[in-house]
């Protein structure tokens, strides 16, 4: 059976963390948040959410479509406030966006009017480090992605999978603490999709930063995760959480063929699979 991890309240969880003398990366205490549509009305995009991320951990996110999971990531990293409850980072309230957050979406985050050299090169050129240094950086990490011979090229000269390494190195580079990951491979093809998990694996092994992935794809989520949260049907909030106890370091692809990977797949769906149908449910009402 694959372990279910508890939902328990924020207090308790604070309690743990510090008899552990470690305090989590990231908390979440009955967090809420909700937006004014363009009709004046409220909609709530997460509820009562509460969640722990411990230092170090990969914690995948997933959840119906529209569910609140990119919204759970906007308000860790500062983009927006909580309507109600807290949000914690190493133990701290967040107030805006920290500098020691690294944010990867979907959608290419590179400019186009820079080469690739220079798309890596602008974070930390953009804290102040000198252009030297910042060039050495710039250039250890596009060594590290495989793309050393092409620091000179523009975003429209590469191919999808090399503008997403571009981005990995561009957020690798500024050391980030913590790695917030709004479905990044999504418009990958399945090949190219697993070569970067692999890639993201390796990366992110020898950093100790925590990561908080949010993905539509279960399969992904097991490859990658040290734990899987599932979320309810919008408004959002976390049904079951999940421990992921497969051994390390892996590789996507031979993953995917254990017995024990697949047996994970069918417990996480088994969960999953009923918000999901709570969805189109209700996508079907409204259309009715």
């Amino acid at each position: 059976m694959l372990t279910r991890l508890p939902t328990v309240p924020a207090a308790l969880l604070a309690s743990r963390a510090m008899n552990s003398q470690t305090t989590p990366a990231i908390e979440l205490r009955a967090t809420s948040k909700a937006f004014r549509t363009p009709s004046g009305r409220l909609h709530t995009a997460v509820r009562d959410l509460d969640l722990t991320v411990r230092q170090g951990e990969f914690v995948a996110v997933v959840g119906p479509t529209g569910c609140g999971k990119s919204t759970t990531l906007t308000l860790v990293s500062g983009l927006e406030e909580p309507t109600e409850g807290e949000v914690l980072v190493a133990g701290e309230p967040v107030r805006g966006i920290g500098d020691k957050v690294g944010f990867v979406f979907q959608q290419d985050a590179v400019f186009p009017w820079r080469t690739v050299l220079s798309n890596v090169m602008a974070g930390p050129r953009f804290r102040g480090v000198p252009k030297t240094e910042a060039k050495e950086r710039a250039r250890e990490w596009l060594d590290r992605v495989g793309l050393g011979s092409f620091e000179d090229r523009y975003p429209h000269q590469l191919s999808g999978g090399q503008r997403k390494r571009v981005a990995l190195a561009a957020t690798f580079v500024n050391d980030p603490e913590l790695l917030l990951m709004d479905e990044p491979f999504s418009a990958l093809d399945v090949q190219t999709r697993a070569l970067m998990s692999d890639q993201l694996l390796e990366l992110w092994g020898g950093t100790g930063a925590s990561v908080v992935f949010v993905t539509h794809d279960l399969e992904e989520s097991i490859a990658l995760a040290d734990k899987v949260v599932v979320m309810t049907a919008g408004p959002a909030t976390v049904k079951e959480v999940f421990a992921i106890d497969l051994p390390r370091p892996r590789k996507v692809e031979e993953v995917r063929l254990e017995p024990r990977f697949v047996e994970i797949y069918r417990e996480l769906w088994s969960s999953l699979g009923e918000e999901v149908r709570i969805t189109r449910e209700r996508g079907a009402a409204d259309v009715a």
